[in-house]
């Protein structure tokens, strides 16, 4: 299991990766847009589409690398102030109400692309794409959330019956 964690830190990592990548070529695009209108030359039409998009991406991609990492949004102060063992239940309730969404999310985010694709749904913006291309990254990233979930929980199991000192952005 360790292994297999090991890894999966490595493909969060690669994701981190795409998504700096991502960042920084939305900073060109947006840069490169604003320079082609202070210039008329027009701007570029689809940079604040393709911004738009790029920001999804980057939620999703980021987001199972930052649960790994302990760097998503978490009030943890109760969880300090109740008797260990408590802590450490609550820990449990927290990643199982977390694996529950997350699946729920990979049903509903497949369910969604499905229909789109079968329907043939298009977004007619500034570009014209079939619409289940940008949704085909929302049920991957909460399968990826969802084992992430389920490694977090097997560390819990074999730590200290206390609130985790693992994954969190503060002690």
């Amino acid at each position: 299991m360790h292994r297999l964690s090991l890894a999966y830190g490595r493909l969060l990592d690669g994701l981190m990766l795409v998504a700096c990548l991502l960042l920084l070529a939305m900073a060109f695009i947006i840069g490169a847009d604003v320079v082609a209108r202070n210039a008329r030359l027009g701007g570029i039409p689809w940079s604040g589409e393709v911004s738009e998009d790029i920001l999804y991406l980057l939620t999703l991609l980021t987001a199972p690398w930052l649960l790994r990492q302990g760097r998503h949004i978490r009030v943890d102060i109760l969880l300090r102030a109740l008797p260990l063992r408590l802590g450490w239940l609550f820990e449990w309730v927290g990643d199982l109400l977390g694996l529950a969404c997350s699946l729920y999310f990979i049903w509903y985010g497949w369910k969604v692309l499905a229909t789109s694709y079968q329907a043939g749904a298009i977004s007619i913006k500034t570009l014209v794409t079939p619409e289940w291309w940008l949704l085909v990254p929302l049920p991957l990233a909460f399968l990826l959330l969802a084992v992430e979930f389920i490694f977090r929980m097997h560390r819990l199991s074999r730590a200290p019956r206390a609130p985790r000192t693992d994954a969190v952005s503060a002690s």
